[in-house]
Formats: C-alpha cells, structure tokens, sequence
C-alpha cells in the first residue's frame, strides 16, 4: 500500500465500505425492502465522499463507482453515527422510497481539459494524441450509455410535447419555402416580365440556397449549439423572406430567395438532431416521425394560403408605375409567419444537453436536464419527485484556445476566431469520411441521392405535366377565324383563346378590353384605336399597323413580331408586365388543390412510419417504402388524364413518405453527436443537388415522353433501395 491514504489505501476503503452495506443488507432482510437496499448504497456513496473530504490533499484522481452509479448524487455531511438523513433529503413516498437530494455542485473527476503538450518529441505527440483520442472515445461510449440512463429517469413528457411543436415550426418553414416560389411563378412571371430562362432559374434558386445552408449551418450546429444556430438560421429565413415580398426587381428577388433559402437550410439538420437529444431509445423512432408531419403541414398551410390570397388580385395596390404591390407578395409575407412563430418559441427552449456534455459544459447540461425532469414530474402529478443524478460523464477536451496577444485589434481578433471556427467545422467534416465512418457515409449518400432525385423530379414533374394536359385540352378548344373583315365595330368585352389570319380591320376601337391568347397573323390594321388594353400571351404576329393609336396599353412592341408600323403612335403605355385580372384562375386553382392533395395524401403514410418504425425497424422501413415507391412509378405510364394524373401522384407521397421518415431517423442515429448535425447537413445540402438535378432532367421531358422519367425514377429509388439494406440497423441502439 502507499503511504496515508494512497490509490490502494482509498480502493481498500472503498471495498470495505460495500463489505459493511452488505452485511445490512443481509441482516434487514427483505423486511424492509428496497429501503435498506438504497440505505446501504447511500450508505456506501457517503462513507466513500466523506473518506474523499478526509483526503482533500490526494494527488490522485477521483475514480468512478464502477457499479455504474457513479454519476448519481454522494450525499455529505450526514451523521452517520445517529442514522440520520442527508440535510437535503426530501423524504418517502407511500412505497418508502427515498427521494435524493437537490444538486450541491459535486465536481466532476473527468471536466478538466487535457491535450497533446506543446514540446514534446513528434513521436511522443503522436503517441499522447492517440491516447487523447482513445480516452474520448471511451468518455463517449460512457457518456452515451449514462445519458439513456438519465432521459430514462427523465421521462417523456410535457417538456418533449413543447420541444415537439416548436421544433415542428421550424421544420413548417422549411415545407412552406419549397413550395413558395412554385406558387407565386404565374403571377411573378407578368409582374416582372419573365423569361422562361429566368422563371426556370428561379424555381430553382431555392433549393441551391438550401443546400448551401444545410452544409454551413449544420456544421455550424456542432460547434456552437444546435438552439443557437437554428435561431441565427431562421432569422436569416425570416428576414430575407420578408424583403423578397417587397422587392421589385427580379434580381433583386432572385437574391432574397437565395439567402432565404440558405437560412431555411439549417432548419431539417438541425430540428433532428435537436429534438432526438431529449428523446429515450424506445421513444425516438417514433417521435421523430411524428415531427416529419410538419413537414406536411407547412405543404398544406402553403397550398391553403395560396389558394385564399393569390387569386384575390383585388388586394393589390400601387405607387404610381414605378413600385407594384400585388397578391401573390402577400402570399409571400404571410408564408414567412411559420419562421418568426419558430424564432420567438425557440427563444424559451434550452440548448441540448447532450452537446453541453460533449464540449465539457457539466453543469449546463445538468440544470437541462433537471428541468426536462421537474417539468415531467410536475405534469405527471409528482412535483415531489427530485431529480437524483448529479454527476455525470463529459468529454474530454482538446484545448483549442488561440493565442490573440494584447495588442492585437479588434478585427484582427474576429478574424482569428472565424478562422478557427472554420478550421474546426472543416475538420468535422473530414472525420465523417474517417475510416471509421467512410463506409457508412458513402452509402448514406448513395440513398440521400437516390431518395432526392426521384422524390424531387417526380413531384415537380406532376404539376408540370398537368399544367401541360390543360394547355393540350385548351388549345383544343381554340377558335379560328380566316379572312374576317371587320370595319366601325368597338370592341369592348374579353378575347380569349382565338386565332386570327389574314383578316383587315378598319376603323375599330378596342377599347377596356382583355386580350387572352389571343394570336393574329397577316392582319392588317388601318386607322384603329387600342385604348386601355390588358393582355396576356397575346401577340401580332406579321401584321401591318397603319394610322393606328396605342393608348395606356401593354401592348408592346415586343408582342409585335414582324409587324409594321406606319404613321402609328404609342402614348402611355403600361409599363412593366401587368398582373391580369383574368390570368388562368382556373388553372391556378387546380395547381394550389393538386399540391393541398398531395401533401395531404403525405398523412396516413407519416402515421404508419411513425407507428410502425420502432416495431420492424429503419431498414425495412426504408427498403420496403421505396421497393413500393419504385413499384407505384410504373402506374405513371397510365396517367392520360387530370384527374389520373392527381390519384398517382397522392399514391407515390402517401408510399414515399416513409422512406424519408426513416432516412432521417436513421441518419440522426449513424453519426456520434459531436458529428450528427455536419452529417446530418452535408447529406441534406446532398439532397438538394439531387433535386436539383432531378427537377432539371425531369421537366425537360415534358410533352416529349413520360418513359424517360420514369424509368429514370424507378431505377433511382430501386438502387436505394437495394443500398438501404447494406447499412446498419438502428432500432433499439443508444444515441451514439
């Protein structure tokens, strides 16, 4: 033995102690039940703490009770000699059972920082950092069985359920911005005189902002906390959202929905990662699930929003020519609330524990996790219940403190500091793709990609290609008129969906009218008057204007393709692209109840995912939602009408819905913590190149053949599927 009260003097204490609880033990019996069993370890716990104050001066570190209680409270200060309580025992239940004490700051013996030491031979560094690195990954592995022990203890409860609808907001902004631009597209289109080029940009700016986003902001998560990085992300969503519906100029536009979009990026990565940190093993699959139908919800809230304002073109004002203000801006304010509902329930949420004890924060995490626990108890009708765990496992830490100087300068110093933060987000990032994890992250890209593009492409292609049946079938319906004469007639009523050739009009007015596709060709035109005039697709095509007024009309020159003009004259016209009053209301109707339909027929697949997933597992869940996916993409080719066209595409979201619910519950359980959200958020801005790819093949199909498509999607999501079984299962593991 050492001299005093060395390491071995202390282990023989220790044993004795458990020799004498024993011997209780023994003599109560069973009498008295689990009383005298928690008497004796109370007992044990005690004598080994007051054997430690003995021992203030012992250069050796704490060791832990390797029964595995060893982050549950040492109750001090006890008199022991008169059987008495701990001061801060708060007594019995009707059980007798006895409920521990209030937290007293007992230290830790693993919160010190330890690291490589500077000046040390590189092979001895090289040797100090493995074992550095093998000590934290040990730290981990404890830390993770702990924590499982302590949410147990925790329950779920109230304080989940809160988490529960204010992380659910966060991830209703997320659902609202896919569906914003697809929306406001027919209506932004005319307000900004739009190229098919610049319309097919900006569907598509939106989701190059989230994938931007997702990388940087779950990276982010990591490092500086997931509460903190979704609130700077969704006030970043909010702010440019509510710019966008201000702004005039398409770039201007294109620019707000971009950084919009990388704000609103942050939100799925995180939200996950988050909420799965305040959830029990048993509980995680399931809840998880629950929270992807805000998904849905934000897609409805969306299509129900669109569907109530856009149309309402009454709703509309404007400063003069220069500045516009029409309905479907509304629509785009009114879809930013879901963000700032987020941001201002965010605010009373707590960081996660579990990233607190990850970076070495004990006492953070432990006031957390008290609360998570008091919270419970006191919705449950036990406020008397104290939270008993008071010492618990963090991680050892690299001490990564920069050496800024005195006199270094403000702007000198933030750049050090962004600097090391960008080192250190980067080199999480390397560590996924880590031997270790190289394999895992591989595959999971393989089925994120897969997933993505065929979701995506599908979904977008949908409502491409009913939009493309309701033109065949209007342009079916069109009129044709050839070789009309027409003199000293005033029109003043609405032309829609007529053709007119070789036809000679002399003396007419048009006057208060509405033009809809309307197409003239060879016509002349001779001492005419256009006054008033609000069109739509509507072009002079070869014609010839002699003596002909224009006045207050959007008819420019550039709806004049070949025309002539002679002695012809144009006073104030309508400047900028005229929103009409008259512009496919009907077919903009269809598209805002086919997107409310789909994300509806999204909910009895998401209760399925949700009740099922901790019974048959992630894997199968995965695999055979998108074997059923990969299957439902063959009805596709039967689709020849509206109405077809409306049942398949609620069929393939009500299948495909539980893939991505168990994509996400298995991605929040492949990856460590300290790595979960950069994982998580590399994989998502992942996601959103595939769509974008997606998007971009698919539609180019359009009106050619739906054979490529499909064949495109069903190969997809069979290869996903077939990768799905290649990964590990999760169902029933701790949260690494």
């Amino acid at each position: 033995m050492d001299d005093g009260y060395g390491r071995d003097g202390r282990q023989d204490f220790i044993r004795g102690a458990k020799d004498i609880a024993k011997v209780v033990k023994k003599q109560a019996g069973k009498k008295v039940g689990r009383s005298v069993d928690k008497m004796a370890d109370e007992y044990t716990k005690r004598s080994y703490k007051r054997f430690e104050e003995e021992d203030d001066d012992d250069d050796y570190p704490v060791q832990q009770n390797q029964d595995g209680d060893g982050y549950y409270r040492n109750d001090s200060r006890a008199n022991d000699d008169e059987g008495g309580h701990s001061d801060s025992t708060e007594g019995h239940d009707e059980d007798d059972e006895i409920y521990e004490g209030e937290y007293q700051g007992i230290p830790r013996a693993d919160s010190g920082k330890t690291g490589p030491v500077d000046g040390m031979a590189p092979q001895a560094q090289i040797r100090d950092l493995a074992q550095f690195e093998a000590e934290r990954r040990k730290d981990q592995e404890e830390l993770a069985q702990q924590y499982e022990t302590i949410l147990q203890e925790c329950g779920h409860g109230k304080f989940q359920w809160t988490l529960y609808f204010v992380l659910g907001l966060a991830l209703m902004a997320d659902g609202v911005e896919i569906f914003v631009v697809g929306f406001v597209l027919p209506s932004a289109e005319k307000d900004m005189c739009l190229s098919e080029e610049s319309k097919g940009m900006l569907g598509l700016i939106v989701y190059l902002g989230m994938m931007v986003g997702a990388f940087l902001w779950g990276g982010l998560a990591d490092r500086i906390g997931r509460r903190q990085t979704l609130l700077i992300s969704l006030s970043i969503n909010s702010v440019f959202a509510f710019f966008s519906s201000f702004v005039q100029g398409y770039s201007s536009f294109l620019l707000c929905r971009l950084l919009s979009g990388v704000g609103i990026g942050g939100s799925i990565p995180i939200v996950f990662s988050y909420y799965s940190e305040f959830l029990a093993q048993e509980k995680r699959g399931e809840h998880l699930s629950w929270l992807c139908m805000f998904w849905m919800i934000g897609g409805i809230y969306a299509s129900a929003m669109a569907w109530a304002i856009i149309p309402h073109y009454g709703w509309s004002f404007q400063m003069g020519s220069a500045y516009q203000f029409h309905s479907w801006r509304v629509f785009v304010l009114v879809c930013a609330f879901p963000s700032v509902a987020a941001i201002s329930a965010l605010t009373t949420m707590p960081e996660s524990p579990r990233f607190f004890l990850e970076n070495g924060k004990h006492d953070e995490a432990w006031m957390i996790l008290k609360q998570v626990h008091d919270t419970n108890m006191r919705a449950k009708g036990y406020p008397e219940r104290v939270f008993s765990v008071t010492t618990i496992k963090t991680v050892k830490q690299m001490d990564e403190l920069v050496d800024m100087g005195e006199g270094t300068a403000w702007h000198q110093r933030w750049r050090m500091k962004l600097a090391d933060l960008f080192n250190q987000v980067w080199s999480n990032f390397l560590a996924i793709f880590s031997p270790e994890y190289r394999r895992t992250t591989l595959m999971m890209m393989a089925v994120w990609f897969s997933m993505s593009f065929s979701y995506y492409g599908l979904t977008v292609w949908f409502p491409d290609m009913i939009k493309y049946l309701q033109k065949q079938e209007y342009s079916s319906r069109t009129k044709v008129f050839i070789k009309e004469k027409v003199e000293h007639v005033t029109f003043n009523f609405t032309l829609e969906n007529q053709v007119h050739r070789n036809g000679e009009y002399f003396n007419n007015k048009f006057m208060n009218l509405k033009m809809k596709s309307m197409v003239f060709e060879d016509s002349l035109f001779e001492e005419c008057y256009f006054e008033d005039i609000t069109s739509s697709n509507t072009f002079f095509k070869n014609c010839t204007f002699i003596a002909t007024l224009f006045y207050n009309t959007d008819l420019f020159k550039y709806r004049l393709i070949n025309s002539k003009l002679v002695n012809s004259t144009f006073l104030h016209n309508k400047e900028g692209c005229m929103l009409s009053d008259f512009s496919d209301e009907n077919s903009a109707y269809m598209i805002y109840f086919v997107s409310f339909l789909g994300t509806l027929a999204v909910l009895p697949g998401n209760i399925v995912s949700a009740l099922l997933m901790d019974k048959i597992g992630r894997l199968r869940m995965l695999a055979g939602s998108s074997v059923i996916s990969c299957v439902s993409c063959f009805f596709l080719s039967f689709g020849n009408s509206e109405s077809a066209m409306i049942a398949l595409l609620c069929l393939f979201g009500g299948i495909s819905i539980a893939s991505w619910n168990a994509l996400d519950v298995l991605t929040v359980e492949l990856y460590p913590s300290d790595k979960r959200c950069t994982a998580f958020g590399f994989l998502n801005a992942l996601c959103k190149l595939a769509a974008v790819l997606g998007i971009s093949i698919f539609t180019s199909f359009v009106g050619i053949t739906k054979a490529v498509p499909i064949l495109f999607a069903s190969g997809a999501l069979a290869a996903g599927s077939f990768l799905a079984f290649k990964l590990p299962e999760t169902r029933g593991q701790v949260l690494q």
